[in-house]
Order: structure tokens, then sequence, then C-alpha cells
């Protein structure tokens, strides 16, 4: 037999159909029918198990909630740049008017021998003709103490120093202390090692003058964004929320202040007994109270008068910080305080934002869970599908950030390499992990009652011999020509981040 006949006599069950060798006529290499199928010719969908269900719930639930949260993150983050007439909004006054009210500055410090000194002296430069500083000290901490009544010396006029003898210390406590001694109408915030531009205070008054506002919250802006990968996001994370979000939280009438460069009349600190001694997170919840009340919030941030700060020195440093602001939000939202807010819109807003760290902490406990689904289970198409959704803007998200660390290099004059923006893009996720841990560990400490302060260290990282000039803002005053340009240029660049 030649080859060509082996060949075709092998191949001749596939060439001759008609010829069934399977029970009830089926055929040769076309599968069986003993398994039912569909109109698709697949296998039926088999019930999933109770492990299933739970499994493709979580997945579900962590898509959609990382969904909502980068849609609303991307929303804040942008909402300054919408137009020129909104970005113009958020800036101090051109013209600032002359003084009118006396002014009381807060700088409570603990262990901050190393930075406070100078911060006193830069406070003591203000070109306002009526202020006072008050720095806070405790009875326990005679180096800090020294430091701050050099600087007093230095300034006799200015500089009061008040010992804090309360037991346990945390930051509303020694501000409230302070109080009693104020003596301005506008009373002041600011941490120990900020470096404030000196005419702030100037446009400050006018901007209460303008406005009739019950409280000026000023910009804060760390430096430091070399310092480590995460400092670089930390960096970011203030750009985007003095210089945009802030302002749509004052927007909504519901706003949680900043810890510093924040001034409120001295009648409504009266009214508000001063900070809530008790709260990890003072500011917020002053914040809260004052929208419940109908308080006018101002936010104005111009890129020249922002107060300077670092970033905290370490990753465990940066850990606590935000551990006591999240547990300090989980306490405002247990005070119920914004449950007295006027509008269903203001309450429904406040309540998501005071707890997102519980929505942090339930989706970094769900990112291990998913992940093992995708590695491990079959997956359904529809649900990997779901899975997929928050990557989108995710991305979108990352582009901003990108813009924008480009914006605050070339505002700031700082020179930003090739290796920041691939630090900023790989620290993506290992960043969003670990404010899921601290959100977690805040949560964790709140049920177990661990209200204690923990302090973040400061090293002065922040500071430069020479104050950096900051692009189109040579002057206190910004000219109608250089606003209009820098406005143009946020706008144009912003817009196309997001394109």
């Amino acid at each position: 037999m030649t080859i060509t006949a082996t060949l075709l006599t092998a191949a001749g069950p596939l060439l001759q159909p008609n010829e069934g060798t399977g029970p009830a006529g089926n055929l040769p290499n076309r599968g069986t029918t003993d398994v039912p199928t569909g109109g698709s010719g697949q296998a039926p969908q088999v019930a999933w198990t109770l492990g299933e269900w739970i499994g493709y719930s979580a997945l579900i639930a962590i898509s959609v909630l990382l969904t909502v949260i980068a849609l609303t993150t991307l929303w804040w983050m942008l909402h300054a740049w919408r137009s020129r007439d909104a970005l113009r909004s958020t800036s101090f006054s051109q013209t600032p008017r002359p003084a009118a009210h006396r002014f009381t500055l807060l700088v409570p410090g603990r262990h901050e021998q190393d930075v406070m000194g100078e911060t006193l002296d830069m406070l003591a430069k203000q070109d306002h003709p009526d202020f006072e500083i008050i720095a806070i000290v405790g009875e326990d901490d005679p180096e800090t103490d020294a430091v701050v009544r050099a600087a007093a010396a230095r300034h006799p006029s200015l500089i009061k120093v008040v010992v804090d003898d309360t037991a346990p210390k945390n930051k509303p406590k020694a501000m409230n202390l302070a109080l009693q001694y104020a003596t301005g109408d506008i009373v002041g915030v600011f941490d120990a090692e900020d470096e404030v531009y000196p005419k702030l205070l100037s446009l400050v008054d006018s901007r209460f003058q303008e406005t009739g506002a019950d409280v000026v919250q000023g910009g804060v802006q760390l430096m430091n964004f070399k310092s480590s990968w995460w400092s670089l996001r930390n960096v970011l994370e203030y750009y985007f929320w003095f210089r945009s979000r802030l302002h749509f939280h004052a927007g909504s009438k519901f706003i949680p202040l900043g810890g510093n460069t924040v001034f409120v009349t001295k009648e409504r600190l009266e009214w508000s007994d001063g900070w809530d001694a008790h709260c990890l997170a003072e500011d917020c919840e002053l914040g809260v109270r004052l929208s419940a009340d109908g308080a006018k919030v101002v936010v104005a941030y111009s890129p020249e008068a922002v107060t300077r700060e670092e970033t905290p020195p370490t990753f465990a440093s940066l850990l606590k910080q935000r551990t006591r602001w999240n547990q300090g939000f989980l306490q405002v939202l247990g005070k119920g305080e914004w449950k007295k807010l006027p509008s269903f819109r203001q309450r429904f807003f406040a309540r998501y934002m005071l707890t997102m760290p519980f929505i942090q902490a339930a989706t970094g406990l769900l990112i291990p869970l998913s992940v093992l689904m995708i590695l491990f289970v079959k997956v359904p198409t529809a649900i990997a599908l779901v899975s997929f959704i928050p990557v989108a803007p995710t991305l979108m998200l990352l582009a901003v950030e990108v813009v924008g660390l480009n914006e605050f290099g070339r505002i700031y004059k700082e020179k930003v390499r090739i290796r920041d923006y691939v630090k900023l893009v790989l620290g993506l996720v290992p960043y969003q992990v670990f404010l899921a841990a601290a959100a977690v560990r805040a949560v964790v400490r709140h049920v177990k009652g661990q209200n204690g302060w923990e302090k973040t260290e400061h090293t002065g990282q922040h500071r430069t011999a020479q104050p950096t000039e900051v692009v189109g803002f040579a002057n206190a005053v910004t000219t109608d020509t250089d606003a209009d340009t820098q406005q143009r240029e946020l706008a144009g660049t912003s817009a196309g981040g997001a394109r």
C-alpha cells in the first residue's frame, strides 16, 4: 500500500460523515450529546456556591467603591480649574485694603526645638501693623521652652510665651489655654515648622473685609517632594487639596478646616468654646460645627502666599499622622454635629466625607481577597469586566497628577526630574495600599478607644538658605496681566491632563 493510500484510509472517517460510529448516530470528532447544551452549544451555568456569591459580591463591591472614590476625587481635584473666573476667585485680592483687624497668632510646639525658633522669627516679620504671637510649650519640654524664650527676647513686643501644664497634652488643649490670653479680634493658627509669607496677614485682613467671613482658610504647601517616594505623593495631595478641593467644600458650605494657616474671628471661637480638646482632628471638628451653624468660610490660595511645610520624615511618622486624621474624622462622625447641617445634600456630603476611613478600611481589606480571586479562582467574564471599571478613572487621576507635578515644579521653580515622574507612577498602588492600611489602623484604634495623640516630628527638610521665588508672583499683589497669564496656563494644562 502506498503512502497516499494509507493516509486516505486513515482519513476515511473524517471524509465520510454518513458513517456513524457512535451511539445514537453521533458523528465522530464532533463531541457527544451526552451533556445537555444550550443554544450556544455551551454547558449550562451551574448555580454559584455560597462562597462564590460572597467572593463575587466582594469583588463587585470593591470595584464600585474604587470607581466612586476615583471619580469624586477627580472632580474635586479639578474644581478650581473649571473656568478662568473660578480660578480667579480662589486667589487673594490683587488690591488689599488697609489693615482693619488685630491678629493673635497661636503657635503650639512640642519637642520642636529644631524648627520653632526660626518659625517665630519669620512670623515676627509680618508687615501687618497690629498683631501678636503666642508661643505655647509644655512645662516638660525644656529644650523647646529655651528656644521659644530666646525668640521672645528677640521680639519682646510681639511674642508671648504660654506654658501648657495640662495632661495628657495635645494640640487643641494647648490652643484653648492660649486663647485665654489672646487680645486680637482674629485668631490664626500655625505649626511650629511653618514658613509664612511676610505679607500674609495683610492679605487675610483684606479678605475678611471684602467678604464678611467668619473664617479665612489660607493655603498650605508641602515642599520637599524629593525626600522620599511617599513625599512626592504627599506634596501633590496638599497641592490639589488647598488649590482646588477646599474651595469645593467651602462652596458646598461644609468644610473640614485645615490645621494651620486658618483664621477665625474671636467671636466665633468664643461661641464654639475654642477647639474640642478630645478630638484628634480638632480642625475638622471646628469646621463641621461652624458649617452647621451657618458660618461663612472663605478659602484663598495664591501660590506666593502659601505657608510652606515638610512631609513627615519617616514612613512610620506618616502612618501615624494619617491614622490620627482618619481617627479624628471617625470621632467627628460619631459626635453627630454634622446632622445639624440644614440641607440633605450637605448632610449626605458630610456623611460621605466622614465615613471615608471606613470606606478605605473596607476597601483595604477586600483588596487582598479580590487579588486572590483573580489569581486562583475562575471568575465569570461579566464580573471580571466589572472589576476593571476602576482602572479608567484611576488612569485619569494619574494623568492629572502628572500634570499637577509639572505645574507644581513650574510655579515653585522646583526642578522635576524624569525619575520623579517614574516614582509618581510606580508609587500609585503602594500609596493607595498605605492609605488603606492607615484607615484600618484608625478604625482599630477607634474601636479599642485608643485616643492618644501621636505626634508628627519635624526636621526642617523644606527649608532652604534662600526662599524660592514663585513664578508669576514676584510681588505681594499679583498684577492683572500676571494673573491672567497664570490662570490661562493652569487651566490649559489641567484641561490637557484631563483629556
